[in-house]
């Protein structure tokens, strides 16, 4: 059998029809509960159609029956010159009206109810087999029944709205009424079912971007007490967890410098050669350059301290005081005036970090010095307008496979960047720091050759 060949268009467009049930828990719980309504409608108005449709036929056979013996039997045992007035006050005050039937009267059929067979059948179980109905006799409308007096035959006329009972206009505009209420109603549910949901959605994404939620409120049913109660404890730990961690780190820096200057000390009075002098010297000041990595990164960064810094400004302070360094060549391009909301020293420690990791690994090929471009402009990114930074080196870069590595506590990319002096912690700095100033961080490799990282920042005010 031929098989139409598989369109990824199509297979697009099917996804994409089914995109917003997949989208959230809201709208497959509305929909949900809508289909649910919907089926419980129509199966309240099937029930309701068979059990209403023997009385219903029982009402108005019995009403028919009832208006056209009492009729006959006050024409009949009327006198005869008050008839006239008893047919004037049938009409004025009950709607009935009589008529005699002739054979030339243009009879249409009776009305295209449902229910209009049953009723004529127990209406002539009644009055008898020959009784006629009609829709419109003579061009006029109504409910028309035919009876007889002796020899002489009549039409009795009611109007349909003493018969009718709902139309399918009044039941269609009842089940809209219905239906609307109930979708307002399964908007209503899903939104309360999923609002703690939510809640709690929101507060674990506040965590992922370091910062700290407001707890969330415990009330409710008594499993979204329990899971709120849990979030916050579970808060609370990682809170505690992220100072102890802190105090552990900036301690053990701390008491580690104390013998360092000690040795620094030593070293500068014993008599050694001055090759070892140089060597043993340069790797105490190995130990507390990470020793100070050590510090920076145990240091909280607390959003209450951010004030409004000239990025400008300090981009160009840190680009002259880098450009003093002997092997290092920076070039910079800075749009003036640039202000955003952050912590001054830490967002200077960032840049220093960055341009220190590209001097250490990001050396031009052939060269003995490292070439640096520091950028700054202001673009619109997916989260509004943005101070974005590019700090580039022209090094050999970093194989694509790893580049996630790189902002990694405690990793070094030897082989890809050369040997490393350091703990691994300066790219982690510059995240963790980041992630605090609500900035995103986006590490490639550039065409050129080299490593581009860009840093985009919320503007102040």
């Amino acid at each position: 059998m031929f098989s139409p060949p598989f369109s990824p268009f199509a297979a697009a467009r099917r996804a994409a029809r089914f995109a917003w049930y997949k989208s959230g828990l809201f709208w497959r719980t509305f929909f949900l509960l809508s289909v649910l309504t919907a089926l419980s409608m129509g199966s309240w108005i099937g029930m309701l159609n068979v059990y209403q449709r023997g009385p219903q036929v029982e009402q108005t056979a019995e009403l028919v029956v009832s208006v056209v013996t009492i009729t006959k039997a006050a024409l009949t045992h009327s006198a005869p010159d008050l008839r006239r007035e008893l047919l004037f006050e049938l009409v004025s005050n009950e709607g009935i009206r009589i008529f005699t039937l002739e054979d030339s009267d243009v009879v249409e059929p009776p009305p295209a109810n449902p229910l209009m067979p049953e009723i004529a059948a127990k209406v002539r179980e009644k009055l008898g087999k020959d009784t006629r109905f009609s829709s419109r006799v003579n061009g006029v409308a109504g409910f028309w029944i035919s009876f007889n007096i002796e020899d002489d035959k009549y039409w009795l006329m009611l109007e349909r709205e003493r018969l009718a009972g709902l139309t399918r206009v009044q039941w269609l505009g009842w089940a809209t009424l219905v239906g609307l209420l109930s979708l307002v109603g399964a908007a209503l549910i899903s939104s309360l079912v999923n609002l703690p949901l939510a809640r709690l959605t929101a507060a674990a994404r506040a965590i992922a971007k370091g910062e700290r939620p407001t707890p969330l409120p415990e009330k409710g049913s008594q499993e979204i007490i329990e899971a709120n109660r849990s979030f916050n404890q579970m808060v609370e730990d990682l809170a505690q967890v992220e100072k102890d961690r802190a105090v552990i780190l900036a301690g053990i820096s701390h008491d580690l410098r104390t013998p360092l200057a000690r040795m620094q000390l030593e070293v500068e009075m014993a008599s050694l050669p001055q090759e070892a002098r140089e060597g043993m010297q340069s790797d105490i000041n190995q130990m507390d350059a990470i020793i100070g990595q050590f510090l920076d990164y145990a240091k909280p960064t607390d959003a209450a301290t951010f004030v409004a810094v000239n990025l400008s400004e300090m981009l160009a302070d840190v680009g002259r005081e880098a450009a003093r360094i002997r092997d290092l060549r920076v070039k910079t391009d800075l749009m003036p005036g640039v202000h955003v909301l952050g912590n001054a020293t830490d967002l200077r420690r960032v840049v220093n970090n960055i341009i220190e990791n590209a001097r250490r690994y990001g050396k031009t090929p052939g060269a003995d010095y490292t070439e640096i471009a520091i950028l700054l402009r202001v673009k619109s990114t997916a989260h509004g307008r943005r101070a974005v930074i590019d700090i580039c080196d022209h090094g050999v870069g970093v194989p694509p496979d790893q580049i996630a590595q790189l902002l990694k506590p405690f990793t070094r990319l030897d082989s890809a960047r050369g040997q490393a002096n350091g703990a691994g912690l300066g790219l982690a700095i510059v995240e963790r720091v980041l992630t605090r100033h609500n900035a995103e961080l986006t590490v490639r490799n550039r065409e050129e050759g080299g490593l581009l990282l860009q840093i985009a920042l919320p503007l102040a005010g």
